[in-house]
């Protein structure tokens, strides 16, 4: 089959894999305008030089034995190091988290910037319009995108996936990154569920940072909650009220940063609904992601694994 997945994130890629290993051809589509998604690493230009900044997710784990074997894979590429600093279980992308989905998309046939706005049924095929292009020819359709935006997609064709995806909630996250003239005050080196902070790392503890310590770099991420009663704020004033975050977290003063931006993610983390992936074989429309099986990076790649699976058996029996 001729197979457009909608996402260039973990899911989607991990389909994508799946698929081109048995066989098919595959066009992945993403409005993003480079690898990364919610695995994003931002490179920052500061006073002392450029950082570089995760500010998607922060580690993922591996648990599963496939999963596993991906990422013994992705170690001995070294686009992944141990980090047991928050987890024994641990990893992280090297030099950035993107290098995960760089390494994925890498011999694939990835479009970036390319913003899918609307599907349709063509004879037994899918027609994709992006823009002011059409593209056509596809026997397949898979959407490996957050369930907000899948919904739109899905009510045309499939009312019973539509459903699913509406009974999906994502968690939304405010991010802030800064980078400072001087070491922070405090031992800490990660900040957990401390005020309104989920999450804050100084960026020279995690691996493969070694080249950014001569700058102070710091991820601070807000708990879903404060997230979302501030979701419309603007991020200057998000990244300030995080930044007052931080040192009551530290217990001290910290500096004016000379790099302050903050990050909205609308669509953070699905709490998933335990159903892996769904697929249509009459349609030949699929949808994968964490949102349908659990928040994690490993629980989007079994998505997506799961998903090229049902589409290879429904190719197998119909042969």
């Amino acid at each position: 089959m001729r197979i457009a997945v909608i996402g260039a994130g973990m899911a989607g890629l991990s389909c994508a894999d799946g698929l081109v290993h048995t066989g098919h051809e595959v066009t992945v589509l993403d409005k993003g305008r480079g690898p990364g998604g919610r695995m994003s690493t931002r490179r920052v230009a500061t006073p002392a030089g450029e950082i570089a900044l995760d500010h998607g997710a922060q580690y993922f784990t591996a648990r599963s034995p496939g999963f596993r074997q991906q990422v013994d894979a992705w170690a001995a590429q070294g686009v992944v190091a141990s980090w047991p600093l928050p987890d024994p279980a641990a990893w992280i992308g090297t030099p950035g988290m993107n290098a995960v989905i760089k390494a994925m998309a890498a011999g694939r046939d990835v479009r970036w910037r390319v913003q899918v706005e609307r599907i349709e049924r063509d004879g037994d095929g899918w027609r994709l319009h992006a823009g002011g292009d059409v593209l056509d020819g596809f026997d397949a359709v898979v959407l490996a995108i957050p369930a907000e935006q899948a919904v739109p997609f899905l009510s045309l064709h499939d009312f019973t996936m539509a459903r699913e995806a509406m009974l999906a909630r994502s968690q939304p996250c405010w991010t802030a990154l800064f980078a400072f003239d001087r070491v922070l005050p405090g031992s800490a080196d990660m900040i957990r569920d401390t005020g309104n902070i989920g999450w804050a790392v100084r960026n020279a503890c995690r691996p493969g940072r070694a080249g950014d310590a001569e700058v102070e770099g710091w991820v601070v991420q807000a708990r879903p909650e404060w997230s979302q009663a501030h979701l419309e704020d603007d991020a200057d004033s998000v990244a300030q009220a995080l930044l007052a975050e931080l040192a009551d977290a530290l217990g001290a003063p910290v500096p004016q940063p000379t790099v302050s931006m903050g990050h909205r993610w609308r669509y953070a983390m699905s709490a998933g609904l335990g159903h892996g992936a769904l697929w249509n074989a009459g349609l030949r429309m699929g949808v994968c992601g964490d949102w349908l099986l659990g928040p994690r990076v490993e629980c989007a790649w079994l998505s997506g694994q799961q998903l090229a699976r049902a589409m290879v058996e429904e190719t197998r029996l119909s042969a």
